[in-house]
């Protein structure tokens, strides 16, 4: 298990490294939106992501409710193949979030 970090790169670029797992979002990932609001549009990478299972696609949708709600363009980029599938299960895959987009 790698404990999850968000990496700030600078102009809105953020690098998620470790595991989107149940196991390392806690209650303080979750509270922790405050990066979100650093610019007006943010770009996640997901590269690094060694792991991830639903608990990583939801903390996902709630990034994206509250960019929407905070009027924050927002962004991912190198989504692994995993939140991919997880995101084609329930249909998300239709939304411009989880098109693929790489570096």
């Amino acid at each position: 298990m790698s404990k999850l970090n968000i990496i700030d790169q600078g102009a809105g670029h953020f690098v998620v490294d470790g595991d989107l797992t149940f196991s390392t979002i806690d209650k303080q990932t979750v509270k922790s939106f405050s990066f979100l609001k650093t610019a007006k549009e943010i770009t996640i990478d997901l590269s690094r992501v060694s792991c991830t299972d639903s608990a990583g696609l939801a903390l996902m949708i709630e990034w994206i409710k509250y960019t929407r709600h905070n009027k924050t363009q927002l962004s991912f980029k190198n989504i692994p193949e995993q939140l991919l599938t997880l995101a084609k299960l329930s249909g998300l895959d239709k939304t411009s979030h989880f098109t693929i987009q790489t570096d």
